[in-house]
């Protein structure tokens, strides 16, 4: 038995989730998530929690077991609370500010990079070096902040570049003066 597959998933009395045969939908203060499941699961109710069990032991029914147990959770997670990632920006003259719907950001290139801030994400810049990604669903936040890290990853030796607050990055030795 899969051991996050089993595991109940409790719903707050502000989410509302419906189960129909092929879809999930679930619906909370902070906005609406859909997602289709796969006939290998089902999902029922018990009380005040939901549980999702597989049809039988093949492995791709084993396999999503757990899948869409955590998907069920990420996604009255996010309608409740919300998912946010937080970016840290190290370099000189670098920075970011947010225009309307588009996040410039100067990242040591000849040129400002324009990254237009997706539907369903917010992204907010607390400081110059300080950016926060955040929304309802954690895949789509997730990959917002992916690609921003991607515009510039931090380096070894000096630590410039965009990181995830709590990444550590593990930094080399330079060059040795040795005569």
């Amino acid at each position: 038995m899969s051991r996050i597959g089993k595991l109940p998933i409790q719903v707050p009395s502000a989410v509302k989730v419906t189960v129909s045969e092929a879809e999930i939908s679930v619906q909370g203060p902070k906005g609406t998530l859909t997602q289709s499941y796969q006939p290998e699961v089902t999902i029922r109710q018990d009380g005040d929690a939901y549980y999702v069990d597989r049809n039988n032991d093949s492995k791709r029914a084993r396999a999503m077991h757990g899948l869409y147990r955590q998907l069920l959770f990420n996604m009255v997670k996010g309608v409740n609370e919300g998912f946010q990632r937080d970016l840290l920006i190290t370099g000189v003259g670098y920075r970011a500010e947010v225009q309307g719907k588009v996040l410039m950001l100067n990242l040591g290139y000849s040129n400002p990079i324009e990254y237009a801030i997706p539907d369903g994400v917010t992204i907010a810049c607390e400081s110059p070096t300080k950016v926060s990604v955040s929304g309802v669903d954690k895949q789509q936040v997730g990959q917002c902040a992916a690609e921003i890290r991607s515009l510039r990853p931090p380096e070894p030796y000096k630590g410039k570049g965009v990181k995830y607050v709590n990444e550590t990055v593990r930094r080399k030795v330079g060059k040795s003066g040795v005569k």
